[in-house]
């Protein structure tokens, strides 16, 4: 049986995995993401200073303004502390953080141990959202290694079957 999968990419770092969804676990964010993702989406990513080993991709405002699948997302399959492989979404409401009058959509790629989703806001839990195949953890670990290093990048996110 075919599963919805994420498959991410980024040339510079020769970063190229698939991630599971997990619907069953996450229902309303697996979906956000199948609904961003009917196109190939290229999200800029950075890594992140605040959350560990996590390469982070903010959804871009202009993505969102108008679109049915850009609304308040509840946490599911919630993490405070992302294992590597975990792909979490993480919803941040209008004017939590900073006054910023948009919501925040983040596509988190944790990669390492010791991830924690504490921001300068607090803690916030994040959805669980994918996980990266087992078999492709070791090769993700290290483009997200190299990403590190190199600075910003865009990743490119499709939607597929696995």
């Amino acid at each position: 049986m075919n599963k919805p999968a994420i498959r991410i990419t980024e040339p510079r770092s020769k970063l190229s995995v698939t991630a599971l969804l997990l619907p069953e676990k996450a229902p309303e964010n697996a979906a956000f993401l199948q609904a961003y993702l009917t196109a190939t989406r290229v999200v800029p990513g950075i890594h992140a200073m605040w959350t560990g080993p996590e390469i982070s991709c903010p959804v871009p405002s202009a993505d969102l303004e108008g679109q049915a699948y850009a609304r308040p997302l509840p946490a599911e399959n919630a993490t405070l502390t992302p294992q590597p492989g975990d792909i979490v979404l993480s919803y941040v409401p209008p004017r939590m953080w900073g006054g910023n009058p948009n919501a925040i959509f983040d596509i988190g790629l944790f990669y390492g141990q010791g991830a924690r989703l504490l921001f300068p806001i607090g803690w916030l839990a994040g959805s669980v959202v994918a996980q990266v195949r087992a078999d492709e953890r070791d090769q993700f670990a290290a483009a997200c290694g190299v990403i590190r290093r190199n600075g910003a990048c865009d990743i490119t996110f499709s939607l597929v079957e696995a």
